[in-house]
């Protein structure tokens, strides 16, 4: 009799896998890592000062950039093959930031300082090239859309593509008629369908943000309770930065974005950005000769969408990301779903990062249907529970129409990994992914382990959720400049990268012949 909430599927993938003759076929995947941070004053507010010229153009750096806000810098590390790598240039693109921070601190956590207001939370200014007033344009429509609150929120997003020997295996795994960028592609979506049905394990085992400062939710309402003076915090929540009332928006709740395939998932994104939303056309686009937004529409662009994980493809310059996936196909997978760590300095760290390679390598070999409208819901519901909700006792998901333990559930998909996390180990006696999945299914077994139990007993001293934060942020800046070794080669390059960025925007400035209007209808043209 077979076993319940065995997938027979990914068991048979796995084992021709096992058996193909190429053992190490899922090592040597590309990771690269998109970290943001508020900088804030000493005392902990939100800097008003212009990004660091020393840190270079935040146009043009391909390493060093802001987000959102002027004071939301935003650190894109390269791509590589290992994870120590990757931490390796995220420790040493931290430490060339401190060093052109004169007092300021990147704060240490993804649910922002205190903040007086929208209007204390500057909007990025990128010069006055045609792409940076677009960028810029573009930030003016969200505040008005959303509001900036929400836009200061920080996070971590975790870029992945497997290893290119590993498709032509999986192809004769699959027995696949298609072959090259058509099966990869749609490899892809199967596994952003499964992310949608799994990922709220994502929240449980690495959520940090179970409490917020009171000013951030301030005359909006929110059922969240005091844990402490001018902190508000959910009991049972994992990340507070997912649920609706940070990353996951309302406003977006109706927008239904298919990946059922790359054709279907174009399609609606496309139509979003072309379809005027009437709210919007109220605030008006181009007020008084100044743009308050790129255009009316239900999305300004396909950036605005806010999903838990993108498909993506590298985009030529001036190329939308949707025309790109239609040029080129899918060339990796965006996973947005990870909070700021405000224990590890660099806001990530090596067991997360493998766990995430090998749980993205079970979401792409499962089983996965396509999703109808109908299940849409259910499967939105289950992150939106764990985000809230996730340590609360005997915690139930939706699963295929039935009420399930989800500890249940999860040691279950991490039952599953364990093949997986000897593939991505092999030929290493050190075990790492396995070390990493044992490390998440000891936080399955013991609710005390999560990162956001952890971070709430900390609370319990009675600081508040500000003061940690701020003395969280103080001792990284003080581990990177006191602490760590400086890779001086590093730091040079960097430097030199920040000169060469400024030059850049110089020249790009230099060389703009069209107007505003032209460039924005040459770039929304189809």
């Amino acid at each position: 009799m077979p076993r319940p909430g065995i997938d027979h599927v990914f068991e048979r993938r796995l084992s021709a896998l096992v058996n193909s003759g190429e053992a190490g076929v899922l090592q040597g995947g590309l990771k690269g890592v998109e970290k943001e941070s508020l900088r804030v004053t000493p005392a902990g507010r939100i800097a008003q000062t212009p990004h660091p010229r020393e840190l270079g153009s935040a146009l043009t750096s391909e390493h060093i950039t802001t987000d959102f806000s002027e004071a939301l810098i935003e650190l894109v590390t390269p791509t590589f093959t290992t994870s120590w790598e990757l931490l390796q240039y995220l420790l040493d693109l931290h430490q060339f930031v401190y060093r052109h921070l004169a007092d300021e601190l990147l704060w240490a956590t993804s649910m922002p300082s205190v903040i007086e207001s929208d209007a204390s939370i500057p909007i990025a200014r990128y010069g006055t090239s045609n792409v940076a007033r677009m960028k810029t344009a573009y930030r003016e429509g969200l505040s008005l859309r959303y509001g900036r609150m929400m836009q200061a929120i920080s996070g971590v997003h975790f870029n992945y593509s497997f290893p290119e020997r590993f498709w032509e295996a999986y192809a004769a795994v699959r027995e696949s008629r298609s072959r090259g960028q058509e099966f990869v592609s749609a490899s892809y979506f199967d596994l952003l369908r499964n992310y949608r049905r799994y990922g709220w394990i994502v929240l449980y085992l690495f959520g940090v943000s179970p409490a917020v400062c009171e000013s951030f939710v301030k005359g909006r309402g929110e059922s969240l309770r005091e844990l402490t003076p001018g902190t508000l915090y959910d009991p049972y929540a994992t990340s507070l930065r997912m649920s609706d009332i940070g990353y996951r928006n309302r406003n977006q709740a109706g927008l239904a974005i298919s990946v059922n395939s790359l054709g279907e998932y174009v399609r609606d994104l496309t139509r979003a950005i072309m379809t005027p939303y009437p709210p919007y056309q109220a605030l008006g686009v181009k007020v008084n000769g100044k743009y308050r937004q790129l255009n009316a529409n239900i999305l300004q662009i396909e950036n605005e969408y806010y999903s838990y994980i993108r498909p993506k493809r590298v985009a030529r310059s001036g190329e939308r990301p949707t025309k790109a996936l239609r040029r080129a196909g899918v060339e990796y997978v965006e996973v947005r779903a990870l909070d700021v760590s405000a224990f590890d300095p660099v806001g990530v760290n090596q067991h997360k990062l493998r766990f995430l390679e090998a749980f993205l390598a079970l979401c792409l070999l499962k089983q996965s249907d396509p999703i109808d409208s109908s299940l849409e819901g259910a499967l939105d519901q289950n992150h939106l529970t764990v985000a809230r909700r996730g340590r609360e006792p005997g915690l139930e998901l939706s699963r295929d129409g039935r009420r399930v333990s989800m500890a249940s559930w999860a040691l279950e998909l991490l039952d599953s990994m364990g093949g997986l996390c000897e593939l991505l180990d092999h030929g290493d006696p050190a075990r790492p992914y396995a070390q990493s999945l044992a490390t998440q299914a000891a936080k399955i077994r013991d609710v005390k382990l999560t990162p956001s139990a952890r971070l709430l007993a900390e609370l319990e001293s009675g600081e508040s959720f500000f003061d940690l934060a701020l003395r969280m942020s103080a001792t990284h800046k003080a581990y990177f400049l006191d602490l760590y070794t400086p890779n001086a080669e590093r730091l040079a390059e960097l430097a030199g990268e920040a000169a060469e960025s400024l030059e850049k925007q110089r020249a790009l400035e230099a060389s703009e012949t069209e107007s505003f209007e032209e460039y924005l209808a040459h770039y929304f043209a189809d």
